[in-house]
C-alpha cells in the first residue's frame, strides 16, 4: 500500500470518529470544550479483563457484526466520559449475602470515585461513605448511611486500605468503573476484529440505545475463559449502562450512569490506615 492510500485511510477513520463526536455535541451540551484526541492504534474497549468471567446474560437478538456507525460509537464512548470530566453513576455489586449499591460520582480526569454504600439483604456491614482510586480504597463506616453522599467528604473517620485486584467483587467493581473513562478514543477498525459485536436494542430511562459487547478477553490478553463487557450506548455515543461479570461473583456487576446529578469529587481530607 503506497503512502497516499495509507494517509487516505487515516483521514476516513478520523472523519468517522469526528462525526460521532459532532453529533453528540449538537444533541447534548457539555460543560467542557470538546477537543480531538487521535485514535489509539491497537486500543480496546475496556482494559478490565483481570476481573472478568463469561457474561452469562443472553442478548435480545444478536450478536451481529458492528456497522461502521456502531463501531465508531463504541470507540468513543469511554472518551466521552473522560471529555465530560465526570459522570454520576450507580454501581450494583452482587454478593451472596445480599449485594451492595454504590451511588455517587467518578471524576474521569482525576481518576477518583466517591459515593455512599448501602447493603441489601443481610449485607449491611459495608454501609457508609467510600472513595477510591486505582490503588486505594477509603471507607467511612456509618450505621445509618444517607441516601446521597455529602458533597464535601467528612474531615475524619476514614480508613484506608489497598484496592484488591483479586477475590473482592466490590473492589473489582470499583476498578472497572474507573476504567470506563479514557483520554483518547479506541480504534474503531480493530473493535470488530477483536470480537466486539452488536447484541440488540433497548430503551433505557427514555434513551434509545444499542447494546454492544466489547472485545473478547483473548483479544485483550485476558485470562482464559473471560467474557466481554456489555455496553448500552446512545445514538451519540453516550454510555448509559455497563454490565460485566467478575470472577468473585456469580451474577454480573451493573453500572448505570446519570442516575442522579453529578457532584464533583473532592479528595478525602485524611485517612487512617486500616488496623
Amino acid at each position: 500500500m503506497n503512502k497516499q492510500n495509507v494517509l487516505a485511510m487515516h483521514r476516513v477513520r478520523s472523519l468517522k470518529i469526528r462525526h460521532v463526536l459532532s453529533r453528540r455535541a449538537a444533541g447534548r451540551r457539555r460543560w467542557l470544550r470538546p477537543r480531538w484526541v487521535a485514535v489509539v492504534i491497537g486500543g480496546v474497549a475496556v482494559a478490565v479483563t483481570t476481573f472478568l468471567v463469561a457474561d452469562s446474560g443472553s442478548g435480545p437478538t444478536g450478536p451481529k457484526a458492528l456497522t461502521s456507525d456502531q463501531a465508531s460509537r463504541l470507540a468513543v464512548t469511554r472518551f466521552l466520559n473522560y471529555q465530560a470530566g465526570g459522570r454520576a453513576l450507580t454501581i450494583n455489586v452482587p454478593n451472596t449475602a445480599g449485594g451492595l449499591t454504590i451511588t455517587g460520582s467518578i471524576d474521569y480526569r482525576g481518576k477518583i470515585g466517591y459515593g455512599v454504600v448501602h447493603g441489601t439483604g443481610r449485607d449491611t456491614s459495608s454501609d457508609g461513605l467510600i472513595e477510591w482510586t486505582a490503588t486505594t480504597v477509603f471507607v467511612h463506616p456509618m450505621a445509618k448511611a444517607p441516601a446521597k453522599a455529602p458533597a464535601r467528604p467528612p474531615g475524619s473517620g476514614w480508613y484506608s486500605r489497598p484496592l484488591q485486584r483479586y477475590g473482592s467483587s466490590l473492589d473489582s467493581s470499583l476498578a472497572i468503573a474507573l476504567k470506563l473513562g479514557s483520554d483518547r478514543p479506541d480504534n474503531a477498525e480493530l473493535l470488530p476484529q477483536n470480537g466486539a459485536a452488536w447484541v440488540g436494542q433497548d430503551r433505557l430511562d427514555g434513551h434509545q440505545v444499542d447494546i454492544m459487547t466489547g472485545p473478547s478477553a483473548r483479544a485483550t490478553s485476558g485470562p482464559a475463559g473471560a467474557g466481554a463487557v456489555r455496553y448500552w450506548i446512545g445514538s451519540d455515543g453516550t454510555m448509559y449502562r455497563v454490565r460485566v461479570g467478575v470472577a468473585s461473583a456469580s451474577e454480573p456487576v451493573v453500572i448505570d450512569f446519570d442516575t442522579q446529578k453529578y457532584v464533583p469529587v473532592r479528595p478525602v481530607p485524611g485517612a487512617t490506615p486500616t488496623r
